[in-house]
């Protein structure tokens, strides 16, 4: 089994990725990783319209389950959206070799979200119980509100991840009304264009890659 940290391949997708063709290349990649034939890996990327139930998802928070295709994975979590505008952080990380510490991993995550808002002046937050990251409302009239910003979900197998991040920068907020999602009802989304920004896809994506590293190569030896 591979127990290096480095090197790192970083693959970037413009168009949209079908989920299945998504699935298809973490699983063989995971296998990869755990067999020393390739390096871990980070894929950015968009899908088309679609939902996802988690292993812990709720029949009764699917709202409208002819409205997009619903995907089952074998990720943690509930229900999720993901379409255009949303940039999908895939990781594939092998995690023995950075401390076998799942719980660790997944603060990483929220933290590498985390790190990237900072970067375009919003504030993430983690709650407990609420996975995923989340920012205070000051501008919706209504004090105390707080939004899902990105959402997460992983998959661990044989000590190598899958699955990841989905950070919402420009997506389609109606299209969650759909779900349920991540089973909160009492909780909204939204996303940097919501809250008033609009970088480009590429700067999103030049600020993941920096603070991955800030991040994630602490793990490094």
């Amino acid at each position: 089994m591979a127990c290096s940290l480095t090197p790192l391949e970083w693959r970037l997708s413009d168009a949209p990725v079908a989920y299945a063709e998504a699935l298809a290349f973490m699983d063989d990649r995971a296998a990869a990783i755990r067999a020393g034939t390739a390096p871990e890996c980070v894929w950015l990327l968009e899908h088309p319209p679609l939902y996802t139930a988690g292993t812990s998802a709720t029949p009764a928070d699917l709202i409208d389950p002819e409205r997009f295709p619903v995907h089952k994975t074998g990720r943690g979590g509930e229900y999720t959206y993901h379409g255009p505008g949303q940039r999908i952080g895939y990781v594939m990380l092998d995690l023995k070799a950075r401390g076998g510490d799942v719980r660790r991993f997944v603060r990483d995550l929220e933290e590498w979200i985390i790190r990237t808002l900072a970067r375009f002046t919003v504030t993430g937050e983690r709650r407990e119980g609420r996975a995923g990251v989340w920012v205070r409302r000051t501008d919706k009239g209504a004090p105390g509100r707080e939004d899902k910003v990105a959402a997460l979900g992983v998959r661990v197998r044989h000590w190598v991840s899958l699955h990841g991040i989905a950070l919402n920068v420009e997506p389609d907020l109606s299209h969650y009304d759909g779900i349920v999602p991540c089973g909160i009802a009492e909780h909204g989304v939204t996303s940097l264009a919501d809250l008033g920004l609009t970088p480009s896809m590429s700067e999103v994506d030049m600020a993941l890659r920096a603070e991955f590293d800030s991040v994630f190569l602490k793990d490094a030896a």
